[in-house]
């Protein structure tokens, strides 16, 4: 690789610059007597480092560097090279499959932790399936089918220790929600499970495609402050979609907005039942009692993780014995016993509502991504171990594809139970395991019980556990911080409330990319200042008080990528900044050099390189000159191959720091007052009389 080569500044008298390490004087060019007028800029034996072009790649190299960068960041490989044969194979088969990595080294104490938290998380599991799934609008055993076979899939293939799978309340409303607006659940189940079992398969081969891929960076796009704002809005939503349950309302809207929610209660009082919400209410403040406990002492996660279940077993002990169901209480009723029945054959892959089960797969499994990384990633930086986010793609997208086929709907990590599960002491994800093995004891055994369990109570565990989704605190932070933002934050929650769950996440995306967009289009550019006594050289909008112009120099850093997007603004505005200084002639004398710091600019593409041809032609026309400081390799390949004439690249246009271009033009500009103030001087010098002896 070549070595950037470089020149000491010289003067008059260069010993002086490199020994004595004096100042630089710069002129003003309005007038040669005010040569005097200057900046102190310490030089200190500086030296000018020439811009050289980077080593010579070819195109397929420079292709494959990108692609790398793009998709590979984390260099999944690294671990594989110098390992001989045998260990690479050993190494390829845990980093498909996980459990092989920590299956060998499995003990009898980690059984220990493993069965009590995966116990405890099954009796959240059990009666969170059975509401989520009515959630959904689909029969309740399909969420103990999709709280049985998922954690087994997930157990082998997922690197998180933490995360317990399931169903889970977000997922479950917005597959309803969609599906619904095409298929009743209650004229057409048959074609509705079909339909919700389809779009589990395309939910699976989407996430799993991204893991593939690698192209996690996609989810990337639901910004923090929009998740916020979504799942406060869903949680709403949820919550008063709820109010069927509590009340005991029987003919209730289809609809997920506030207002025909709203407006379907007090349509249907007539329809309230004071024994339903007697037990609600009861029920609900049980519920929300234990939350409580186990959010102020976290040893007592138990109470919290247990009430769910201890709430069904009571409510349906209650119910039989007072023969509660012929008192307007509604109860779940018959369920199938038995494990998962296979479901390919019901899978549809053709007709009028291939559309909506594609666009349905892939929103849950957006979403169901986003939310299952998200906590295992928070989980596996509480307990200090990493987690791959494709993998966990991959992970998942296979338990939603291998659920579709065995009578499961869209599953992935739920927040509540994986908290549970942290909180329980799980030590691997073989907790997952002893969950699926208790859900299949219940669905082979204990089926019958459930028969009297109240739907009520169902409404009150999706309230208790919706409602730790409104996360006021997160949302005050996001407003101290960024007020655009919490505008996205906001217009997230009012469209899911006011129009639908998809809607609103829809618009919420919107703006966050149109944020992005504004960001691409209106990149960050400021002019910068000198700290007097120093080469440093900062914002001088942010250092007002300690950073000052220097005489004769416009000096600019972009910080952002230049393209096709933003060259037409950044043009227009250094023209600007140029104009403005010359109208303020008074403060400062008539720059002579535009210098552009290019330190951030990473990337530039065709249309951006043309943007300094064009600047250097508008600015010469003023008497100003253009000067590039330390643009990065690509930048230099490309200024290099358009630059034919050399004028961008000529040397003393051309400088690796701010510092040293303003030393060296600043020299320059005094030898050259010096040498016309010489010139001046010989020319108006009165003539000498000459003598003779």
């Amino acid at each position: 690789m070549r070595e950037a080569s470089h020149d000491k500044i010289e003067g008059s008298s260069p010993s002086k610059l490199n020994n004595q390490h004096p100042t630089i004087n710069t002129p003003s060019n309005n007038n040669n007597n005010n040569m005097h007028h200057c900046m102190d800029i310490p030089m200190g034996g500086l030296e000018v480092h020439k811009v050289v072009p980077p080593p010579h790649r070819s195109t397929l190299q420079k292709l494959m560097a990108r692609l790398k960068e793009t998709f590979f960041p984390d260099d999944p490989l690294h671990q594989f090279k110098g390992q001989p044969p045998k260990k690479q194979w050993i190494l390829g088969a845990q980093y498909v499959f996980p459990i092989l990595e920590w299956g060998p080294t499995y003990s009898f104490k980690l059984l220990k932790s493993d069965i009590i938290s995966g116990v405890t998380i099954a009796s959240l599991a059990i009666p969170q399936g059975i509401s989520y799934a009515k959630l959904a609008n689909l029969p309740a055993i399909v969420g103990l089918y999709s709280s049985f076979v998922p954690p087994l899939v997930y157990a082998v293939l997922g690197s998180s220790k933490d995360l317990a799978v399931g169903p889970v309340s977000i997922a479950s409303l917005i597959m309803g929600s969609m599906l619904m607006q095409e298929v009743s659940p209650t004229k057409d189940p048959d074609l509705f499970l079909q339909l919700a079992f389809t779009s589990t398969f395309f939910s699976g081969i989407f996430q799993a495609s991204l893991g593939l891929l690698r192209l996690g960076f996609i989810i990337d796009f639901l910004s923090k402050a929009t998740l916020i704002g979504f799942m406060a809005g869903a949680a709403v939503i949820v919550s008063l979609q709820q109010l069927k349950s509590l009340l005991g309302i029987q003919n209730f809207t289809k609809k997920m907005a506030i207002v025909p929610v709203l407006s379907s209660v007090f349509e249907e009082r007539r329809e309230w039942s004071w024994q339903t919400i007697l037990m609600g209410v009861c029920f609900l403040l049980l519920l929300l009692i234990a939350r409580h406990v186990s959010m102020r002492k976290p040893k007592l996660f138990w109470v919290s993780a247990g009430a769910p279940l201890a709430s069904v077993i009571l409510s349906t002990v209650i119910v039989f014995a007072f023969k509660a169901s012929r008192h307007g209480i509604s109860v779940i009723g018959d369920l199938q016993k038995g494990l998962n029945p296979p479901s390919w054959n019901m899978l549809i892959f053709s007709g009028t509502h291939l559309g909506l089960v594609i666009k349905t797969g892939i929103i849950t499994g957006i979403i169901a991504l986003t939310e299952g990384i998200a906590v295992g990633r928070t989980f596996a930086t509480l307990r200090e171990y990493r987690v791959d986010g494709n993998k966990e793609m991959i992970a998942i997208g296979l338990m939603n594809i291998i659920g579709s086929v065995t009578s499961c709907y869209v599953t992935t990590g739920s927040f509540s139970r994986s908290a549970v599960n942290h909180n329980a002491g799980a030590k691997t994800a073989l907790s997952n395991i002893v969950m699926s093995v208790t859900v299949m004891v219940t669905l082979l055994f204990l089926m019958p019980l459930f028969h009297y369990t109240p739907n009520v109570i169902l409404g009150a565990i999706i309230v208790t556990a919706v409602i730790g989704l409104i996360d006021v605190p997160a949302a005050y932070h996001v407003w101290k911080i960024d007020k655009y933002d919490f505008i996205v934050l906001v217009c997230a929650f009012l469209g899911v409330i006011f129009i639908s769950v998809q809607q609103g996440l829809a618009i919420a995306v919107g703006i966050s990319v149109f944020k992005i967009l504004l960001q691409v289009t209106r990149p960050r550019t400021v002019v910068l200042g000198n700290i007097p006594g120093t080469d440093v050289f900062r914002d001088l909008h942010h250092y007002n008080e300690s950073a000052v112009s220097v005489p004769g120099f416009l000096i600019i850093s972009i910080e952002a990528a230049i393209n096709f997007a933003n060259t037409t603004y950044l043009n227009e505005r250094i023209l600007r900044w140029i104009e403005e200084e010359e109208d303020d002639g008074n403060k400062h004398p008539n720059i002579r050099f535009v210098i552009i710091d290019m330190s951030a600019v990473s990337t530039i593409d065709t249309t951006g390189i043309t943007l300094f041809g064009d600047l250097r032609k508008a600015i010469r026309k003023k008497g100003v000159e253009l000067v590039l400081v330390n643009p990065l390799a690509e930048v230099v390949e490309k200024l290099q191959k358009v630059d034919k004439d050399n004028e961008l690249m000529r040397p003393d246009h051309l400088y690796l720091s701010v510092g040293e271009a303003i030393a060296s033009l600043s020299l320059a500009m005094k030898n050259q007052a010096s040498n016309m103030y010489d010139e001046e001087m010989q020319t108006n010098a009165p003539p000498q009389k000459l003598t003779t002896t």
